[in-house]
């Protein structure tokens, strides 16, 4: 059986996170052996799952047998994808450079590569039935979709080509004898050895090009196959980040949109102060109060429609819940509530995902 992949995404606060970890304990309790990875560094799934820390390696959630979950380590994750590409003495070189540390810690691309990275780890183990991506809020998820093809575009692309020239037998032995004293010379006038570290750098960092190549067409396959849950609200932030997934992004993938937190339809019934007993102004106040939520509900259901009508998507929802999930019984609640969802993304067990 192929491992099924439910990659979490849209803007942050739309909750991404725990819908990541509702799915994943619902597929443990139908019998999946299910990894739920996060992006996110706050502690929120690691909070809800009841685990003390969470780090790249998954991390059994003693509360639900068949339940594990991860958290990207960014730095750990560029460490031991330098050592799979590069020679040893250049890994030792890229690890110890200041460049490149700069690189894996502050390009967006880099931190999000380095998380689908991590997702095909998860997947190509086989141990997993079900892995589940919650992804970074950060451009509403969609860095971790673009990120392969952007890391092959920063390592082989024209730029950096043009800054260390063809890759040809011999081309850094050359490097030394010709450029390497030229770029010594200027940083002499320049009074640092600021140009010779950085194409040093350059130079190793394009030993790199041909492993990652590969790794990212990789990645790509595996988010190919994935199933993409857009989550969004009806607030119009998360709204504009949905719609940019389908303008941007969609391009065919199997794609599952939730409208998160949903009020209820009741809540458009005046009638429910009927028979209550409460003094005149108490009634006008609340009266005042479950108009102003009647208007709601209808926003949300006309925004709703208009999403449907420009993608020609099915919307699953999830119902609104007064407080936040904190354990893995509260979590399952959740999706109980939203048993469409449930039996759209998480297969049978024992059936072909593939």
């Amino acid at each position: 059986m192929s491992t099924q992949v439910l990659v979490v995404t849209g803007a942050g606060g739309v909750g991404k996170t725990t819908l990541s970890a509702a799915l994943g304990v619902t597929a443990a309790r139908r019998g999946l052996r299910t990894c739920v990875m996060t992006v996110d560094p706050a502690r929120r799934l690691a909070d809800a799952l009841g685990l003390e820390s969470l780090d790249n390696h998954p991390e059994p959630v003693a509360a639900q047998p068949g339940l594990a979950a991860a958290m990207l380590d960014v730095t750990a994750s560029w460490e031991a994808m330098v050592h799979r590409h590069a020679e040893p003495e250049i890994a030792r070189r890229l690890l110890d450079d200041p460049f490149f540390r700069a690189l894996a810690d502050r390009f967006p691309a880099a931190q999000a590569y380095a998380a689908g990275e991590q997702m095909a780890e998860h997947i190509e183990s086989h141990r997993w039935d079900l892995v589940v991506v919650d992804t970074p809020p950060a451009g509403g998820g969609l860095d971790f979709y673009t990120a392969p093809g952007r890391m092959r575009e920063l390592i082989g692309g024209r730029l950096l080509r043009w800054l260390t020239g063809a890759s040809i037998p011999g081309r850094r032995a050359l490097y030394k004898v010709t450029a390497r004293p030229a770029l010594r010379l200027a940083d002499v006038v320049l009074g640092g050895p600021l140009l010779e570290e950085i194409a040093d750098f350059l130079m190793d960092l394009r030993s790199l090009y041909d492993g990652i190549s590969r790794r990212a067409s990789a990645i790509e396959n595996h988010l190919g196959e994935a199933t993409s849950i857009v989550v969004t609200t009806a607030n119009p932030t998360p709204l504009r980040e949905a719609r940019r997934f389908f303008e941007e992004l969609e391009n065919g993938r199997p794609t599952t949109v939730v409208f998160n937190k949903q009020l209820p339809e009741t809540w458009t019934d005046r009638a429910s102060l009927r028979g209550v007993d409460l003094d005149p102004d108490t009634r006008a106040a609340t009266r005042d109060n479950l108009a102003r939520w009647a208007s709601e509900v209808r926003l949300q259901h006309e925004i709703k429609q208009e999403f449907v009508a420009r993608y020609g998507l099915q919307l699953l929802e999830v119902p609104w819940a007064d407080t936040a999930p904190t354990s893995v019984d509260l979590l399952a609640d959740l999706l109980e509530q939203a048993p469409d969802l449930v039996a759209k993304v998480i297969a049978e067990p024992n059936s072909d995902h593939g």
